[in-house]
């Protein structure tokens, strides 16, 4: 059995959406923990079930169709309606990377008491050398990070739970389940669902068992880390809610330097890998479109446009207000992703998946 083919789209895809997702913890207390304790870990655990399900469909999809590239992926599921997709999609990736070039700059000030933009600037120069790396390069970037960043979600769990796991246990077992929390993890799902990042790694999975395999794996490595940072989470719970930045807090409470400054080292190389997925995709979706007319995307395209990409997404973030103009639509861009994404292709993409033999 070759374990990278079940693995590596797993470990790509936990990569790409924990730097603009739950790195920082904020994203898991708005979405999880409304629903209370025990509501949010229900939520957690749909979420990774969505994960898990609609990776498994993507693919198979992606497979049936040979997308390795999310135009094609799109032109073979919604048709003409394809640019809709593309639309919300680089709504997604402006609000994504103007996150999380302003998350490397106050993560270089808080740190190491540098200005912020060399936090910035350094986590475009680590993005645009890996794209210009190509895809295996990527690939085993990605997958390297997301190990180490279970090895430190383990520590930053472990250590907790040594010194909590009475307040743990007692703030599970004295709070009642919220409404929502299954809506809020099928939304969470939805929105992260990030199968443009992850399509470039199709070229490995041959056959419908692996792609089914590889699903379920994704949905597993996805949500474990998640899990975890949630418990430790409930370790302060409902303090820890109104915390700007949930991770650096519960760093501070545990009071470990070394455990402190590699969180914040795997922190700013999940912001990079975030960057580096979501733009890696954009360059495969131009290169496809560019070989379709006779030649191929140059090498130095690749950082040109990454760069590009970053520079346009931190200015109109400082300018024009771009990130808060998104950030006050999350909720509706999650439903967006489910109106032109998820319902598509768990309809007509099993459909068509169905139709074909394996």
């Amino acid at each position: 059995m070759n374990w990278r083919t079940y693995l590596l789209p797993g470990l790509v895809f936990q990569s790409v959406i924990i730097g603009g997702g739950y790195a920082t913890g904020r994203e898991i207390v708005e979405f999880f923990l409304p629903a209370g304790p025990w509501g949010g870990l229900l939520g957690l655990l749909t979420a990774g079930g969505a994960f898990a399900v609609i990776m498994s469909t993507a693919y198979e999809f992606a497979r049936a169709t040979g997308a390795h590239d999310y135009r094609t992926f799109t032109r073979a599921l919604l048709g003409r309606a394809w640019p809709l997709y593309e639309i919300a999609y680089l709504a997604l990736v402006i609000l994504i990377l103007a996150v999380i070039g302003s998350a490397a700059g106050g993560l270089a000030s808080n740190a190491l008491a540098l200005p912020p933009w060399t936090g910035t600037l350094g986590m475009m120069a680590l993005v645009g050398a890996l794209t210009f790396l190509g895809s295996s390069a990527i690939g085993n970037a990605l997958a390297g990070w997301s190990v180490l960043l279970y090895v430190v979600y383990l520590l930053l769990f472990t250590f907790t739970f040594l010194q909590h796991a009475g307040t743990i246990e007692a703030t599970l077992n004295h709070s009642p389940v919220r409404e929502g929390w299954a809506v809020a993890g099928v939304r969470y799902a939805a929105y992260n669902a990030s199968i443009p990042a992850v399509l470039f790694c199709m070229t490995l999975i041959k056959t419908r068992r692996q792609a089914i395999g590889a699903g379920l794996m994704t949905g597993v490595i996805a949500v474990v880390p998640a899990l975890l940072f949630y418990l430790v989470m409930l370790a302060h719970y409902p303090a820890i809610a109104a915390e700007p930045v949930p991770a650096f807090f519960l760093m501070a409470q545990l009071n470990i330097p070394w455990l402190e400054t590699l969180f914040q080292l795997v922190v700013f190389g999940t912001f990079v890998e975030t960057g580096t997925g979501v733009l890696h995709a954009i360059n495969e979706r131009i290169d496809v479109q560019a070989r379709e007319r006779g030649h191929a995307l140059p090498r130095w395209a690749r950082p040109a446009v990454a760069g590009g990409l970053l520079l346009l997404s931190i200015y109109g973030a400082t300018s024009f207000g771009i990130v808060s103009l998104i950030a006050r639509g999350y909720g509706l861009l999650s439903w967006v992703f489910i109106a032109v994404l998820i319902f598509p292709l768990m309809t007509l993409g099993i459909l068509r998946i169905l139709r074909e033999r394996d």
